[in-house]
């Protein structure tokens, strides 16, 4: 296997062990379990933007600007919907 796969896969895990850790932040019952939920989301996510930066520098992380009419589009839509 070769190391953009083993890279590619390490992203993954790491963005679904975020998602886990943002859901137990979200429900935790008492300020303890919401801190060491928050502690450890902090992390992963330092690990996951580690991972990121690391396979954009190789190239192996593409990703394209988004076209202004659909920025405007968002934008519109979303400053609707909050007014």
């Amino acid at each position: 296997m070769e190391d953009r796969d083993l890279m590619e896969k390490e992203l993954l895990v790491v963005k679904g062990v975020c998602d886990l850790y943002l859901h137990g932040t979200i429900e935790s019952t008492t300020a303890e379990v919401h801190a060491a939920f928050k502690d450890a989301l902090n992390v992963s996510l330092d690990i996951q933007n580690k991972i990121y930066n690391l396979m954009s520098e190789k190239g192996w992380y593409k990703t394209s600007p988004a076209e202004q009419a659909k920025i405007d589009s968002a934008k519109q839509q979303y400053s609707n919907a909050c007014s």
